[in-house]
């Protein structure tokens, strides 16, 4: 993460809480079950790249892979009208 800062690479960071709810399709909220997915998004960390090339060089260098991550999951953000 400091080489990333570093850089001026770094935008944001969460991890997410194991509760929460699920909003499905007209508009029955629950407490779950959640997606059932082999692998779970557990947080982010948003970066600034100049291209998916950049961010997934950037990606591997995921402090998470060190640790108990197995996949780091290179996306770019798809900027929404404005409300």
């Amino acid at each position: 993460m400091d080489g990333i800062k570093a850089r001026g690479e770094f935008v944001a960071t969460d991890g997410l809480e194991f509760t929460g709810r699920v909003v499905r399709t007209h508009g029955k909220v629950t407490d779950g079950p959640f997606a059932e997915a082999k692998e779970v998004v557990g947080g982010y960390i948003l970066i600034q790249a100049r291209d998916l090339a950049a961010a997934t060089a950037i990606a591997r260098g995921c402090p998470g892979l060190e640790m108990k991550t197995t996949i780091v999951e290179v996306r770019p953000v798809e900027p929404l009208p404005p409300l």
